[in-house]
């Protein structure tokens, strides 16, 4: 999941985006009790739908913009997430996720909260990313350039590893739960204004 604010990543209109990625895939490599643990995990550009605000037209406007000018998914079809050393212990974890896009790589600290079960890792958590550290120029445009780009933008991510060998080595699945509910990127754009006395 990516979240952007009112002047974010693919923001028109001043409204706040939430996209999602249609497809996953990955390994986890665990070793119990050792730093030797491995995360890697692909996902497709062309995956990724806007799911908010609800207005299709926007939704159109939006979802061209994130594909042609910001992603430019055509000479970059994947996004790629990586760490290595993971110490994976049930409770708060962190890493240094090396991330690409855009054809650059980048190291982010990222924190998860981490559940491990007898045939399952879960793992969430969110970070944040400048477009201007993988050479991508935030978009401006709208009527006289008024469309301002923010360089910031928010992953949020609620993963599930599974490893029951009927479904070993198979590519993740992503749930068709309401992904806008996802922790860290609750869209709030609907929510009741807030009143406060003068």
């Amino acid at each position: 999941m990516v979240k952007t604010g009112k002047a974010g990543l693919f923001g028109f209109a001043g409204h706040t985006h939430i996209i999602r990625a249609r497809a996953v895939s990955g390994q986890l490599v665990y070793h119990p009790g050792k730093p030797t643990s491995l995360l890697r995990i692909k996902l497709p550009t062309d995956s990724l739908e806007v799911l908010t605000p609800q207005d299709t037209a926007e939704i159109r406007k939006v979802t061209e913009a994130m594909r042609t000018d910001v992603l430019n998914v055509e000479k970059y079809p994947d996004m790629a997430f990586a760490a290595d050393s993971l110490d994976a212990r049930t409770g708060k974890m962190g890493m240094r996720l090396a991330l690409t896009m855009h054809g650059v790589t980048r190291v982010v600290p990222v924190t998860a909260d981490v559940t491990i079960g007898a045939d399952t890792i879960k793992a969430s958590g969110t970070f944040v990313a400048k477009q201007t550290d993988f050479g991508i120029k935030p978009f401006r445009g709208g009527p006289g350039g008024t469309v301002k780009v923010a360089d910031k933008v928010t992953f949020c991510f609620d993963l599930v590893a599974v490893n029951p060998p009927e479904v070993a080595h198979r590519p993740w699945q992503v749930s068709n739960d309401d992904a806008t509910q996802v922790a860290g990127c609750i869209d709030k754009a609907d929510a009741e204004p807030t009143h406060r006395p003068m």
